[in-house]
This record gives C-alpha cells, structure tokens and sequence, in this order.
C-alpha cells in the first residue's frame, strides 16, 4: 500500500490533521472496504422487504394536511349551500366487538370501544379524505370536536344514555365551522372552532357513526367492531338546504358478500337509529409503509460502522505504541480528535447516501408493485434521511471514542454494539406484552437514537399497537437522538479526560 508521508507534527494545523487522517483512511484498503459493507448492509435489506410487497388492492385517502387518513363511516346527510347548522340530541350508543369476517361468529360481545363515535358532521362532498368538521359523543373520551382527521378537543366527560343525553350543535359560517354541546339543550358551552380554509359554498350535512376496530396488544389482535346510536331532536337550518335526506355508508367496500361489514340507518318519528363502522382519523405507521420501513437494515450498517471506526483508532494507537513515550505524546490528542472527525463525516455521508438511495429506490420499487408509502410532509423525509446520517455519525464517533477509552479494540466494538444495536434488536422482537421493557431500552440506552427514524407520530386520538414493531418510539425523535448524542459526549469525554492525566503523569 503506497501512502504520503501524513507523519502528524506538533506544528500541524487542524484542517492539515483532518488531510492527512483522510488520505489515512482512504488509503487503507480495509477501512474502505470496510465501510462500504456498511452501505450495502444497510440498503440490501430494504430492497429485499420492498421487492416482497405485493398490490395492496385499494388507494390509501389523503387528507387536507397531506396525511394518509381513514374515511369511513355511515352518514345521514342532506347538502347545503351557504352557512347554516344542525342540531342533535344523542341518547344511546351501543356496540358489538367481534372478530372480523368470516369468523364473527365465534366470538361476538356487546360493548362499544373508546373511539367509537356518533354525532353530527360538516363536509366538503364525498370525496374521501376530503375537508370535514364534526362533533361527537364518543365510546368513553367523552364529547369531542375533531375536524380534517388530525385535530381534535375534548368537550365534557362522561358516556351517552336515555338518562343523561347530549345535545350537539355545529355552526357553519363561511369557513369557520364552531362546535357546540349541551347538557339540556339550553345552556350551551363552545367545544372549538375550526378554520377550514377554502372550504366550498356547497357541502354535505348530517349524523354521522363509526366504530375502528378493538387493538388488544395482548394478542396483536384487531377486532371488528361497530356502533350504533340513537339520534332525535334533529334540526337543520340553511337557506340552501335539499328537502330529504340520503344515506351512504361512506367509505365502504361493496360486493363483500358479509353484512356484518356495512352500516344502516332506520327513521322512526323523526328518530334516527344508526349503524356504521370503519373511523375518521389519521392512518397509523401499521396501516401502511412507512418512508423509514426501507430503512431496516440500519442496525446492521452501525454495527459495520462502529467496528470500522475502532479498527481507525486501533491503527494510529498501535503505530503510536512504537514511538517514544515522548513522541507518543506529541500531538496524539489532536491527532485523535482529527481522526474522530474524520471517522464522523465518512460516516454521515454513508448514512445519507444509504438513506437517499433507499428510499428513492424502494419508493420506486413500490410504486411498481401497486403498493402505496404513507405520505409526510418533506421537512419530515429531510429529517429522516439526516437523522439517519447523524445516526450513523454519532455512532462511529461513539465507538471511536471507546476505543480511545479503552485501548481494546474487541471490548469497543462489544459494548458499542451492546449499547446501540443489541438494545434495538431486543426491543423489536420482544412480545408486546413486554411493552415496557422496550419502552425503557429506547429510552436509557444508546439505541434511542433510532426514533430519528419516526415519520408517522402517534395520535391521541387514534387507538393502535405503538410498539418499536410498527415504527414507534417511545421519546420524540430529536430527543431519542439527544440521548445517543450525550453517551457520545460522556465517551469523549471520559477518552479526553483519561488521556489528559496520562500526559500529566508523563510530564
């Protein structure tokens, strides 16, 4: 192997150090080698899942926000042209949960879920993921007023029965719609009010019920289940106002053969007994593919990257070790700190070119093959394809500076690996039910740095398996980031202080 003379000086600058550790690094064949094995760990595995995925048979709504959403529910509606409101009294809602078709049968019980919802609803058309407000009585998050999938307040506790009904009121004034609730249908209080820019003169209004399914984390399993609501005291006011009323169950599959699956709605003295399933609200990471889904092999790549990152160290310590206890001495700090950055940007663009790549591709990939990838906002694909670089920066420097630590090579590369990987693997094949221990593991270990990744968040208002499984984490994504980065800091740290006692000893 031909190599410059790059022997490191006291008189060095510091942009000289980092021109000489890079001719270093990529003159040594290993190292190169080395970190391109981390490129292709960490692509490979992502191209090998998308190529798998199969048509999934229907196109996922997008919302006003640009968010995959489900728009599914029964409606009773009339349209209305110009502002105008309508007014309801809810006095049941009841339910059954069972296990989806055709095996409902074998288990069915009375009982509604948390987010089951029935009420009244404002909306631009019938197109699906199209602009809406709505307010409602729920299964047990009492009254709320939701509006354009991802917004949602909370009115007044409480559950819905023939004793103790509530009233429900929507306001529609040009763009602004405001709900309303009331306990006697008097004294009335504001839930909220929403701003629908660009909301259209004509528009859909009327009672609405839906039910999502019942996620038990217990057995993974996702029960059928379905709402229905008794609905009097209906009044509607607009000038443009059709005369009768329509019903649609929106949302639904037709031709699926099951009954069970769709909604109903009967009209007695002007009592409206609903049925309907399905939800309004924002898909989860579970409902579909997800950007960051493409990127699974990322904990193989860090552990690529964490072990070339020793094996740079390992080379300067050992030609370091030949010299004399003085020279040792002379600019070796500098010369590691050059070398840790040098270690931090090859890793960073490996990361990013890997992250890029990926997901380009596999997007294409799926495309191809019908699939669809959740949608987010590009300010959220930035910051995984970043994060996912930094990931991998933070990682390599993270070992580096173990290594410096420790001055063995195997025990760096075991606890970094032990503290960023092995964590993440644990915590993705652990049963649900030990939720919490991997809810700790992302939180106080090194592998928290893997939220970064996170592009769907979670809900409040949406019931679902948010387990490391299905793409979630349990800190914010720049905060889990913040944990890997401070264990880096603490091992430079520690490196730093180490290494200024030993000089102070040789002094």
């Amino acid at each position: 192997m031909l190599t410059r003379n790059t022997k490191p000086s006291e008189g060095n600058s510091f942009p000289q150090l980092l021109r000489m550790e890079w001719a270093k690094f990529r003159n040594a064949r290993g190292l190169v080698i080395g970190i391109l094995v981390a490129l292709l760990l960490t692509v490979l595995p992502g191209l090998f899942l998308s190529t798998m995925m199969t048509n999934q048979g229907e196109t996922i709504p997008i919302g006003p926000n640009g968010e995959a959403v489900s728009d599914k529910f029964y409606f009773v509606h009339k349209t209305l042209i110009g502002d105008g409101s309508i007014t309801v009294r809810v006095t049941s809602l009841t339910g059954i949960i069972t296990y989806p078709p055709p095996n409902h049968d074998e288990y069915m019980v009375s009982g509604v879920v948390p987010w089951a919802k029935a009420g009244v609803l404002i909306k631009d058309g019938l197109k699906h993921g199209s602009a809406y407000a709505a307010i409602m009585v729920t299964g047990k998050q009492g009254v709320r007023m939701q509006y354009n999938f991802i917004n949602d307040t909370a009115g007044r506790p409480g559950s819905v029965s023939p004793e103790s009904p509530r009233w429900l009121r929507l306001l529609r004034s040009g763009d602004v719609i405001t709900g309303y609730e009331s306990m006697d249908g008097t004294q009335w209080t504001k839930v909220d009010t929403a701003h629908l820019i660009g909301f259209p003169s004509t528009v859909e209004i009327g009672l609405f019920v839906t039910s999502p399914g019942n996620v038990t984390l217990d057995d993974g399993a996702n029960r059928f289940a379905s709402a229905t609501a008794v609905i009097d005291e209906v009044a509607v006011q607009g000038e443009g106002l059709s005369s009768t009323w329509r019903n649609d169950d929106f949302g639904a599959k037709k031709g699926l053969g099951n009954p069970i699956l769709y909604g109903n709605s009967n009209e007695s003295d002007g009592s409206f007994t609903i049925n309907g399933n399905g939800d309004i609200a924002p898909l989860g990471a579970v409902d579909g593919w997800p950007v960051e889904r493409a990127l699974i092999g990322t904990f193989a790549g860090l552990i690529e990257v964490m072990i070339v990152a020793v094996l740079f160290f390992t080379t300067e310590y050992r030609r370091n070790k030949n010299r004399s206890a003085q020279n040792a001495s002379l600019g070796f700090g500098r010369t590691m700190a050059a070398k840790a950055c040098v270690i931090s940007i090859v890793s960073f663009v490996i990361g990013l070119f890997a992250a890029i790549a990926v997901i380009v591709i596999c997007k294409q990939i799926l495309t191809s093959n019908g699939s669809q990838v959740l949608p987010v906002t590009m300010l959220t694909e930035l910051r995984v394809l970043l994060g996912t670089a930094m990931l991998f920066a933070f990682a390599a420097v993270f070992a580096f500076a173990l290594a410096f630590l420790l001055r063995k090579s195997v025990l760096a590369v075991t606890i970094s690996i032990m503290g960023i990987a092995l964590p993440y693997v644990i915590a993705n094949i652990l049963p649900s039910r030990l939720g919490d221990v991997s809810k700790w593991l992302l939180q106080l270990t090194p592998a928290a740095g893997f939220s970064i990744q996170q592009s769907i968040p979670r809900f409040p208002q949406v019931v679902g398996p948010y387990i490391p499984q299905f793409g979630y984490y349990p800190l914010a994504p720049w905060a889990g980031l913040s944990v890997l980065c401070g264990y880096t800091v603490l091992a430079i740290g520690l490196s730093a202080f180490q290494f200024h006692r030993k000089e102070v000893i040789m002094k």
